[in-house]
């Protein structure tokens, strides 16, 4: 209705007028008293009036005109449709009414089947498989050191399943009284010659990688750092050697965190430009796989720990070779001691001859 021009007529002469000083006066005049306006002689004031006039219509008059005007087309009724309309029957759908059937549905219409969407079950399992593949894709990787690399960490892999195996063949002995392969006795001996080649062998990758920082450092990769990227090659051997001295399942667990440690600081030289962007992305495959076969030569052992003789270590060796020269000088001291003992009394069983023979000396 206020969008007609008939009813904003009024409204927008209003700012148009009201500055106008002098003919306030005039037009508040001629809208209280519009029969006086034929008193008003001077041309000028009258047409001034009469504009006035015109811009103070009250608004009663134009909305009553907008009313009383047919020229709309929302106006007209259309009388056949309405006639149709009466003669319907409205149909009842009382399954349909409740408490929320008048409530306008905001993210769907009511009434509109929606379209089922096709979930995949499988969308996060394949989101990790396509993750897992791009991380052990290796494409920047010079081919020979992932060909040199791969093939370094197979003897470590290696004697892990193998002690797997073996340990499932103990396993298999103990419960049907014969080895699938090897009998219990043979798989032993045959599992106490793999376990001081894994771990030795753990130790020398272990320095091996250490070594690599000294490399880097001789080639001026990233600049000159000096003690610090030494340190990286002193601590790995440092902490790597050790671990043979120690039984077999504190030997591997060592190595487990040594191998872990070193990965975090080879990520970290990484970082710090010390060694090439992809170094990170190789050791970490390199990690993983010698780390998962630690785990599993940790499980295998842990199956058959109450079934087998335990090798002696590097350290219970040193410690039987201690207690042996301890018993060797045991035993040279006791035999020193007899000897003395067997001189003294020899020396007194002379004494006793020569005071013999002086005594029948003297007598005769």
């Amino acid at each position: 209705m206020y969008r007609s021009g008939h009813a904003v007529l009024p409204i927008r002469s209003l700012p148009r007028y009201i500055p106008s000083s002098s003919s306030r006066p005039i037009s508040r005049q001629a809208s209280l008293h519009p029969l006086k306006c034929q008193s008003i002689r001077n041309p000028r004031l009258r047409k001034q009036f009469n504009i006035a006039l015109a811009h103070y219509k009250p608004l009663s008059t134009s909305l009553q005109r907008y009313a009383t005007h047919s020229g709309s087309p929302y106006d007209k009724i259309d009388q056949k449709h309405e006639e149709v309309l009466e003669r319907e029957k409205l149909e009842t759908h009382p399954e349909e009414v409740s408490s929320t059937s008048s409530v306008h549905q905001v993210f769907h219409e009511k009434g509109v089947e929606e379209e089922e969407k096709d979930e995949d079950m499988l969308a996060g399992v394949k989101a990790d498989l396509r993750t897992i593949k791009e991380t052990f894709a290796l494409n920047e990787v010079p081919r020979e050191a992932l060909i040199i690399g791969m093939a370094g960490v197979l003897p470590y892999l290696a004697t892990s399943l193998s002690t797997v195996y073996l340990a499932f063949d103990i396993n298999h002995a103990s419960d049907t009284g014969s080895g699938f392969i090897f009998s219990p006795h043979t798989a032993e001996i045959i599992l106490h010659i793999i376990e001081p080649l894994q771990v030795g062998y753990g130790a020398v990758i272990l320095s091996f990688l250490g070594a690599i920082h000294w490399g880097l450092e001789w080639a001026k990769y990233g600049g000159v750092h000096g003690y610090p990227r030494y340190a990286y090659g002193v601590v790995a051997p440092a902490v790597a050697w050790p671990t043979i001295l120690l039984p077999v399942e504190y030997a591997l667990i060592s190595q487990f965190c040594a191998f872990t440690f070193l990965y975090f600081a080879d990520a970290r030289a990484v970082v710090r430009g010390w060694a090439p962007h992809w170094y990170s992305t190789y050791r970490f495959v390199l990690t993983f796989v010698v780390g998962a076969s630690i785990v599993a030569s940790l499980i295998g052992r842990g199956q058959i720990a109450d079934q087998i003789n335990k090798l002696p270590s590097p350290a219970d060796r040193i410690k039987a070779l201690r207690d042996l020269q301890m018993d060797a000088m045991e035993t040279e001291e006791r035999e020193k001691q007899a000897r003395i003992i067997a001189r003294d009394e020899g020396e007194e069983d002379e004494d006793e001859d020569d005071d013999d023979g002086d005594d029948n000396e003297d007598d005769e």
